[in-house]
């Protein structure tokens, strides 16, 4: 079940921002976006909110407070421009305290302490800005977030709570995520599962039958359950 999450903040760029980095998080979605408390708390009542990415400096009544006063309040990481607020916002058990402007890296490090405390797996990321060929991901390979162009991708198979991604060159590593997660997402991208345990991307396929698809020298065997949809995708060309 995806992550809930809330933005409030007084300036659209600010919000703008916030969306485009969660979009890019396959275990989030964006259940609301406000630019003031009035709107928020119409949202914490109809919505199950798990995360509130929140504003400090707001017209009327400032982030932190509004937060106190919220009976039953979700995780909350304070976005702001103003560093001298992170010790109001550490003391009401804030995941983490982002200051503006906010890098993606930095994003992704709180969302990372999100995931820790909710008992969850570490997140992957992607991103799809500028040309296909630039297009990277972000991978929890041991410790680190490890930058993986999509392109080096050939293949990826499931090993129990790990994926094992494969790159040209015959390098590859384990993730530590179950490959529907990795199927959610690489799925702005020409990548499809064939398989229970195996995800190809379609550009490295040298040919195919009904049982395998080849990419390289290697064979990908065909999923009895997948088989349709994937020869009507190669029979239309993707």
């Amino acid at each position: 079940m995806k992550l809930q999450c809330l933005l409030i903040d007084d300036e659209p760029p600010a919000l703008k921002v916030l969306s485009r980095y969660i979009s890019q998080i396959g275990s989030m979605e964006i259940a609301g976006q406000c630019n003031n408390a009035i709107e928020a708390l119409e949202v914490l009542r109809r919505c199950r909110i798990d995360v509130i990415f929140l504003d400090i400096k707001m017209p009327r009544i400032i982030g932190t407070e509004f937060f106190k006063n919220l009976s039953h309040p979700p995780k909350v990481i304070f976005v702001t421009a103003y560093r001298e607020y992170a010790v109001d916002g550490f003391e009401l058990d804030a995941v983490d305290y982002l200051v503006k402007p906010v890098s993606f890296e930095r994003f992704l490090k709180a969302v990372t302490k999100l995931n820790k405390l909710m008992g969850g797996e570490a997140p992957a990321a992607s991103s799809t800005l500028g040309s296909p060929a630039d297009a990277f991901v972000y991978l929890k390979v041991d410790r680190d977030m490890k930058k993986i162009f999509v392109n080096d991708i050939v293949y990826m198979e499931s090993w129990k709570d790990y994926v094992k991604v494969f790159l040209t060159g015959e390098k590859s590593f384990l993730v530590k995520q179950s490959i529907s997660t990795m199927e959610n997402l690489f799925s702005d991208h020409k990548f499809m599962r064939i398989h229970r345990s195996y995800i190809i991307s379609l550009d490295k396929i040298s040919c195919y039958n009904g049982l395998f698809v080849q990419l390289g020298t290697t064979e990908i065997p065909i999923g009895r359950l997948y088989k349709q949809v994937v020869m009507e995708r190669l029979q239309n060309k993707y």
